[in-house]
């Protein structure tokens, strides 16, 4: 007979304790060199130790209006980072909670309606906010607030029509979300029609996303709705590891089903519409993200949340370098970068999980 050898506990969990250190470690490069390349790359480089003075400067408050490199870094990339991180984060936080609350790796913000509702909405108001803003500066809260309420407003009527019985059946969600997200395509297209050129001009830019347009005004405007969905975080892990079980055994260790489901909802289209408002819509980033988190951390939705955060705003400023560099000074809209990278990745979990549907 042969000996069996025994591992000992101590070190399997000095083994694991490695790993998420390793983890941990890659984590925090990745992010720190994220952050440097949005800062420093572009059409005007900025050396990353010069980038480090200025932003130096500008906490002590000792700024050299004059300076090009100062205005380039505090007044565009600096802004352009922060709209970067939050529209990313928003974007794979909301696919976390559609796959969460259907229980499906195929949902999606865009696919579920939430990215062309808010277009809609969007493009309704950027067509009236003339008359309805009366030139004050409540346009680009107008826009968020209409970006949102189409972002809410399209999954809820895909989510009713995929209902049969108390059970969402992922066929005809997929399905509706098709149906409304062509009638979506069909106002906006009906929008750019009847627009204005100024108009027609702001409509196109975030048609296929963009960050080109950020200033620190949109950081305020996007700020309060990905902060709000930030602050339900820690409720909607929770709730969502209790839905892994299903609907029924989840209501009976003490899961609100149905209040979970809406506030995810709610939360997560305010939270996209908001961010289509400011950068146009994204494809992708919502579907692609929270797949490959989960390879790394597991189904944990504590981990998997923060870390889809994470991973996603890094994406999406990767994405925002490339596009900016790649045919400088023009520019790609990164719209164009993650379909690139997210429709592939889309068939290969279409043609995985095609028994599920």
């Amino acid at each position: 007979m042969q000996d069996t050898q025994i591992i000992a506990p101590s070190r399997i969990t000095a083994g694991m304790s490695f790993r998420r250190g390793l983890m941990l470690t890659a984590f925090i490069a990745a992010v720190t060199t994220t952050i440097a390349a949005g800062l420093t790359v572009g059409a005007v480089a900025i050396p990353l130790p010069r980038a480090a003075a200025i932003l130096a400067g500008a906490v002590v408050g000792e700024i050299d209006s004059a300076d090009m490199l100062t205005v380039i870094l505090l007044e565009i990339r600096v802004p352009r980072l922060l709209i970067g991180i939050m529209v990313g984060s928003a974007l794979a936080v909301a696919g976390v909670l559609m796959q969460g609350i259907f229980r499906n790796a195929l949902a999606d913000p865009s696919l579920v309606g939430v990215s062309s509702g808010a277009s809609l909405g969007a493009a309704m108001m950027i067509v009236a906010k003339n008359t309805v803003a009366g030139g004050t500066s409540m346009g680009p809260w107008l826009v968020a607030v209409a970006a949102s309420t189409g972002g809410v407003t399209a999954p809820a009527v895909v989510y009713r029509l995929a209902m049969r019985r108390h059970e969402t059946r992922v066929t005809t969600m997929l399905l509706a979300g098709i149906a409304i997200n062509a009638i979506a395509s069909a106002g906006v297209g009906f929008l750019q029609a009847i627009a204005d050129d100024d108009e027609l001009r702001d409509l196109t830019f975030w048609l296929l996303g963009s960050l080109s347009g950020a200033t620190w005004a949109s950081v305020g405007v996007l700020t309060p709705f990905v902060l709000a969905l930030a602050l339900a975080l820690p409720w909607l892990a929770a709730s969502l590891d209790g839905l892994l079980l299903g609907e029924a055994e989840a209501a009976h260790v003490g899961v609100s089903v149905e209040r979970v489901k809406r506030a995810a909802v709610v939360l997560a289209a305010a939270a996209v519409g908001a961010a289509v408002a400011v950068s146009g819509v994204i494809f992708f980033v919502g579907l692609v993200v929270p797949h490959l988190f989960r390879l790394l951390a597991g189904p944990n939705h504590g981990r998997l949340l923060p870390g889809a955060a994470m991973v996603g705003a890094m994406l999406v400023v990767l994405a925002d370098v490339v596009a900016r560099t790649v045919i400088a000074p023009a520019e790609l809209p990164i719209g164009i970068m993650t379909a690139f990278l997210g429709a592939p990745f889309f068939l290969v979990l279409l043609t995985r999980d095609n028994d599920g549907l």
